[in-house]
């Protein structure tokens, strides 16, 4: 095995032997499985005040706890994406948790980015890229808020998918703190009504596909036409 391959591809053995080794951890340490399992029956429990009390049990180790949470999210896609908002708000307070969740996103999606970029050409061919061209340069920044603000789409994909069709890095995480601080401060002011929670991130990540959709429709129609003059 040459030296530039695993250079190529240590970080994602790594990320690899990580996620392995939890899994067999889960199912090989009852101590382990029973921590997870708990935490995941609270954290989707809606009990806010089980919550706030398993959140702050982990004293000044919890935002940090949260954001370990966020980064992990990108790969535990049964999670929702707003839940990491509202643990934090329901521990720390409506700016606090805010704050705590845009770090985490900061830099979940910067890793999420990195890794894209770094396997771009096994999933994509210079040839599809440049296909792919036209769209990245005009419709990427709006694709990105659209992926962060609804709940149609997913959330942490669409950082690898950054990366992997080559989009500007700080285009990216402007696209992504765009769509994200607005929607971490409706999710934390409306984080003890989870039912309208719900109900309010579907209506807007409806409405915020068809206005893209029109968007985009009118837009290529008008570059097409202003090519042919």
């Amino acid at each position: 095995m040459s030296k530039s391959f695993l250079q190529k591809y240590l970080s994602f053995f790594i990320s690899g032997a990580i996620l392995l080794f939890l899994v067999i951890l889960y199912f090989t340490h009852s101590p382990f499985q029973e921590s997870v399992e708990e935490a995941w029956n609270i954290l989707l429990s809606e009990d806010q005040d089980r919550i706030k009390e398993y959140v702050q049990q982990f004293g000044v180790l919890g935002p940090i706890a949260i954001i370990i949470f966020i980064i992990l999210q990108m790969f535990l896609i049964i999670f929702p994406s707003w839940l990491p908002i509202i643990v934090g708000v329901l521990a720390y307070g409506f700016w606090w948790g805010v704050l705590i969740n845009l770090i985490g996103v900061g830099i979940a999606s910067t890793i999420g980015y990195f890794i894209g970029k770094r396997f771009k050409k096994v999933f994509i061919s210079n040839k599809k890229y440049e296909k792919m061209e036209f769209w990245i340069e005009n419709y990427s920044f709006i694709t990105v808020i659209l992926f962060r603000v609804s709940p149609f789409f997913s959330n942490d994909a669409i950082s690898f998918i950054a990366g992997i069709f080559r989009m500007n890095y700080k285009k990216f995480m402007f696209a992504t703190y765009a769509g994200m601080i607005p929607l971490s401060l409706a999710v934390g002011y409306f984080s003890t009504d989870i039912d309208r929670l719900e109900n309010g991130l579907y209506w807007i990540g409806g409405a915020g596909a068809v206005l893209y959709a029109i968007y985009i429709y009118i837009d290529y129609n008008k570059r097409k036409k202003n090519e042919k003059q």
